[in-house]
């Protein structure tokens, strides 16, 4: 039996580079190499070849361990169907809907999933801040609306901190999201599933340990946050954040593995939906991996299910 040919895509040209390099070697190492046959490229200089080779039929499927924009965010999808290659991960249209925090916060809340009150600024417009911290208040969480990983993210508590914020921000993406900071439990689910048919992995909950927040270091350094698989919270809980979840995977049209995330008011046992990311990080701190194994699956098993 002859092996799949696998164009495994790293690295990149957007903020995420380097989150993106270290995804793709892990995923490399972790492919059953007796399996599948894996050619690594990099977009950011082998774009070329990688469509020789598709055009050549040396390519059976395309892995795209890409994260942000150029990557994530529909292009690449785009050209892939263009080159009428499979690939893994999310279509065109669903990555490129939840790469955008706001068109993704409009089809959570029209699947009756609660949002945090958000207002949007964009660099070549002009825009009231007076206004919106009076409509929404501080602190408020400063994002940058196209892009993954907390790059360019802050929080800002006072107008000081806000305008830095904002300087920081416009250094990233041209439009940013200024949403409400909420204090709750961060947690997160990933979803496996087909177009339509996701299924919930056990919850996580992630606790900071480095920072005030969930931001890059927390994320990427070991020991930067405990990450408690599966999360410590009541059945009730689990169950529904699980289903929001899926509802969330299923209304943006997400397939194969997307993660999306939540703050919890406990008190008032209140889920907000946060993002959801159609392409989340495989690297030794990463999150699915870790609900995959809590879930019976080890690493290569994971992948060879979102293979298929």
């Amino acid at each position: 039996m002859s092996k799949l040919k696998i164009a495994l895509l790293l690295g990149g040209i957007s903020g995420e580079r380097e989150v993106s390099l270290k995804t793709g070697s892990i995923i490399y190492d972790a492919l059953d190499k007796n399996k599948y046959e894996i050619t690594k490229y990099d977009p950011k200089t082998d774009i070329k070849k990688l469509v020789d080779d598709i055009e050549k039929k040396k390519i059976d499927l395309v892995f795209p361990a890409l994260h942000g924009p150029y990557g994530e965010d529909g292009r690449l999808q785009g050209m892939l169907d263009m080159l009428n290659v499979p690939y893994v991960f999310s279509n065109c249209l669903a990555s490129a809907l939840a790469m955008h925090k706001v068109k993704t916060k409009i089809i959570a809340e029209a699947a009756m999933i609660d949002t945090i009150a958000y207002a949007v600024i964009n660099k070549d417009e002009k825009f009231n801040l007076d206004i919106i911290k009076k409509e929404i208040g501080l602190p408020l969480v400063i994002k940058p609306v196209e892009l993954g990983s907390s790059v360019g993210m802050s929080i800002a508590k006072d107008d000081n901190e806000l305008t830095e914020a904002i300087k920081l921000g416009f250094k990233h993406d041209k439009s940013l999201m200024l949403e409400q900071f909420i204090q709750g439990r961060e947690l997160t689910v990933a979803v496996m599933g087909k177009e339509g048919r996701g299924q919930a992995l056990p919850v996580i909950e992630i606790k900071p340990m480095i920072s005030e927040w969930f931001d890059f270091k927390a994320k990427y350094e070991v020991g930067g946050s405990e990450e408690v698989c599966p999360a410590k919270i009541p059945g009730v809980a689990r169950d529904e954040i699980q289903d929001l979840a899926e509802r969330a995977f299923n209304a943006i049209g997400c397939k194969d593995l997307a993660r999306a995330d939540f703050i919890w008011l406990e008190k008032e046992n209140k889920f907000y939906f946060l993002e959801i990311n159609t392409i989340p990080g495989m690297t030794a701190t990463s999150l699915a991996p870790q609900a995959a194994k809590a879930a019976g699956m080890e690493f290569p098993e994971f992948l060879d299910k979102i293979i298929g």
